[in-house]
């Protein structure tokens, strides 16, 4: 059933419309726009943050709404509030992937925020696979979808880059220099309308590792932290309230897990409903080879880092799947689901024995399959150390850092422990 405040994207909009984009990952958020280039959309990626956009989400959403929601309909209210942009010549996209929660309520809460603040001509595009809204003007193409799987996997190696050089870099901010350095370079490549080659794709992760690999480092010893939990949050500094700085700075070294691993879970999903219920047997075997494509892209991504010889690779992701096996079904979708776990398991066998789980306040969903998991996970992985903290306009700041003080601290003392032995 369509929503009744459903306002169609055009082709004549396609002409002259700036498309605002929410911001969770910079670097991969800035290829995907310039895939969208190609096509002729004009977009923006929206970069702003600090107190005013929860302020704004709350005052055109319910304070009971979940907190990315506010978050990211504080940012298209704040931006169209602003002045900046036309609203009559002004579209909204939010990328879905149709599933519960988040992936399928956060349209209509955009519209119903737009029609309190008199805006509900402004259409809201929903960027979904499983075609949740149709828009004469905005149609994804395989074409396009090819070029996005290159700015995803691109922009889960400069992340994975990032996080092992910014600890120890001796010119503070020279990873993050490189990174946008990549990024325009990467954007221009993939904004084009020449065929993607991917012998290109696959030296260009060479050189990518290559150029990281001489910035000059410190030699120290760091903690690892891995970041885990509903996307949003686990990602976005805004919505986690720049964890990953936090972390550095108090001495720590990040592992994060990539976007990448998240889409190939929504697709080994696909497969997982056939393989258990037997429904769905021709999404089943659409899913099949997309999820070897898949595989395959992140499997040349970890061969990059660990030809190196400096970088650490990457788990292969079937063995990430496989991890989770003992302690969660692989039939549990909703709020991360199984992958939340896996992710866990995963890091702690590893070797990064200290994760934090990022969750927004009050998602049931998530905080079963984050913090509800993390005592069965404790029986298979003792050593580990995990830490709970949850994300919210009301939270208190103080306190989360406080406690993530708290678990760097049994880190420490846990490090001093098998120092002696």
């Amino acid at each position: 059933m369509q929503d009744k405040n459903f306002v169609p994207f055009t082709e004549d909009m396609k002409k002259d419309y700036t498309i605002l984009v929410p911001n969770m990952l910079p670097l991969h958020f800035s290829l995907v726009l310039s895939v969208l280039g190609t096509y002729g959309y004009r977009t923006k990626l929206l970069k702003t943050d600090g107190p005013r956009i929860a302020e704004t989400g709350l005052k055109y959403t319910n304070n009971d709404t979940c907190y990315p929601a506010i978050l990211v309909i504080g940012q298209f209210m704040d931006a169209l509030l602003s002045g900046e942009y036309d609203p009559h010549k002004t579209a909204l996209i939010m990328f879905q992937t149709g599933g519960g929660c988040r992936a399928s309520n956060y349209i209509p809460l955009i519209r119903k925020a737009l029609e309190k603040a008199g805006m509900e001509y402004v259409p809201v595009i929903s960027f979904s696979l499983t075609g949740v809204e149709k828009h004469p003007g905005f149609k994804p193409t395989v074409g396009m979808l090819h070029r996005m799987i290159y700015a995803l996997t691109y922009g889960d190696l400069l992340m994975n880059l990032i996080n092992q050089v910014r600890p120890y870099e001796r010119d503070p901010g020279q990873a993050e220099r490189l990174a946008e350095e990549w990024i325009d370079t990467l954007g221009k490549e993939l904004g084009t309308s020449k065929r993607v080659s991917y012998k290109k794709i696959k030296e260009n992760y060479r050189l990518i590792v290559h150029s990281f690999s001489q910035i000059p480092l410190r030699r120290e010893k760091r903690v690892r932290v891995g970041i885990v939990g509903e996307i949003f949050v686990k990602y976005s500094p805004l919505g986690n309230n720049d964890l990953e700085r936090f972390l550095i700075g108090e001495g720590a070294e990040t592992v994060v897990p990539g976007l990448t691993d998240f889409f190939m879970f929504f697709v080994r999903n696909e497969m997982t409903e056939y393989e258990i219920y037997k429904r769905n047997f021709i999404r089943y075997l659409i899913a099949r080879p997309v999820y070897r494509l898949l595989c395959k892209k992140r499997e040349d991504i970890g061969n990059a880092l660990e030809e190196s010889g400096v970088f650490r690779g990457l788990t292969p992701f079937e063995e990430v799947v496989e991890t989770s096996g003992d302690v969660i079904s692989h039939a549990v979708k909703m709020g991360e689901g199984w992958l939340l776990a896996a992710e866990m398991m995963e890091l702690s066998q590893a070797g990064c024995k200290n994760i934090v789980c990022a969750q927004p306040f009050g998602c049931l969903p998530n905080h079963i399959c984050g913090k509800g998991m993390m005592k069965p996970i404790r029986e298979f992985c003792p050593d580990v150390n995990i830490v709970a903290i949850d994300y919210d306009a009301g939270a208190s700041r103080v306190n989360q850092e406080n406690r993530l003080k708290l678990m760097l601290a049994n880190a420490d003392c846990q490090a001093a422990r098998i120092s002696r032995i």
